[in-house]
C-alpha cells in the first residue's frame, strides 16, 4: 500500500443546521419565529450518495432518504469485503431543540456524523467547517476556548460530548458496542457542558485503521438583548481526512 502522508481528497457534506437558504435540498423545514428573530432548520435531501477514487483510495458518502418517525436518516453502511482502504459516512439530522429564540433559553440542534473506516492506515479526521449563523453584517459571536453555554450571552458554539447544561448530545458511540475504541472526540471539544467554535477544527479522530464510531455533534446557540434582530443563516460542513 502507498502511503501518501495526508490523502487530501475528502467525502464532504452539507450539514444544513440553521439556515434559510443554501444548496440542500429541502425535505422538511421547520420555522420558530419571535417579534425580532426568527430561524428556520433545512433537513438534508434524500437519496444522494457519492463514491469517488484516487488511486488505490476510495471514499463514500450518503445521507440516505429522511425519515418522518424518527431523526435518522435511511442510509446504511455496505457489507465490507476486500482489502482496498474505505471510508464510509453517513450523516443523521439529529435532534432539533430550536423553539423561539429568546435571551431566557438556549437552543440546541444535534446531528450525528457516523464514521465507518476499513483499512484506512492511520484513522482519519474529523472536521466541521463553515462560517457561525449572521443576518446581514452581524455574525453570531463563537467562544474560541471551551466556555459553558450561557443564555442571554450571545453564543454560537458545538462540542461532541454528553451534556446536562443544556440537556443535549452523547459521548461517542463505538459500533459494535465492545472494549475496543475505535474513534474519539478531539481535545476541546470532549468537555461535557462546555461548548467552543472554529470553522475547520478537528472536532474528532479515528484512531485505528478499521472501525465505526458515530459522532454526535451538538450546537447551540444564545442571543443576547443586544443582539441585532434578523432571520440568522448558516451553513456548515463535515469533513472526513483519511490520515497516515
Amino acid at each position: 500500500m502507498q502511503k501518501r502522508g495526508l490523502w487530501r481528497y475528502v467525502p464532504v457534506l452539507a450539514v444544513a443546521v440553521v439556515m434559510t437558504a443554501g444548496t440542500a435540498v429541502p425535505v422538511l423545514a421547520v420555522t420558530s419565529s419571535s417579534d425580532n428573530y426568527q430561524l428556520t432548520e433545512t433537513e438534508f435531501g434524500g437519496g444522494s450518495a457519492l463514491n469517488s477514487c484516487s488511486g488505490q483510495y476510495c471514499a463514500k458518502a450518503s445521507i440516505g432518504d429522511m425519515t418522518s418517525e424518527a431523526p435518522e436518516s435511511s442510509a446504511s453502511f455496505n457489507e465490507q469485503t476486500g482489502s482496498d482502504p474505505l471510508i464510509e459516512v453517513i450523516i443523521d439530522p439529529g435532534e432539533s431543540n430550536l423553539g423561539v429564540l429568546t435571551t431566557e433559553q438556549t437552543a440546541t440542534k444535534t446531528t450525528v456524523v457516523r464514521v465507518r473506516n476499513h483499512m484506512s492506515g492511520g484513522g482519519y479526521l474529523l472536521q466541521i467547517i463553515g462560517d457561525p449563523p449572521k443576518f446581514e453584517g452581524h455574525t453570531l459571536k463563537t467562544p474560541p476556548t471551551p466556555t459553558a453555554s450561557k443564555a442571554g450571552e450571545e453564543q454560537f458554539a458545538i462540542n461532541v460530548a454528553a451534556n446536562t447544561a443544556p440537556a443535549v448530545g452523547a459521548l461517542p458511540l463505538q459500533v459494535p458496542a465492545d472494549q475496543t475504541i475505535f474513534g474519539v472526540a478531539a481535545e476541546n471539544y470532549n468537555v461535557s457542558n462546555m461548548f467552543m467554535y472554529s470553522s475547520g477544527d478537528t472536532v474528532a479522530r479515528g484512531l485505528t485503521e478499521t472501525g465505526r464510531t458515530d459522532y454526535t455533534i451538538s450546537m447551540i446557540v444564545n442571543i443576547a438583548s443586544s443582539t441585532p434582530a434578523g432571520h440568522y443563516s448558516g451553513d456548515f460542513m463535515a469533513m472526513v481526512i483519511p490520515a497516515f
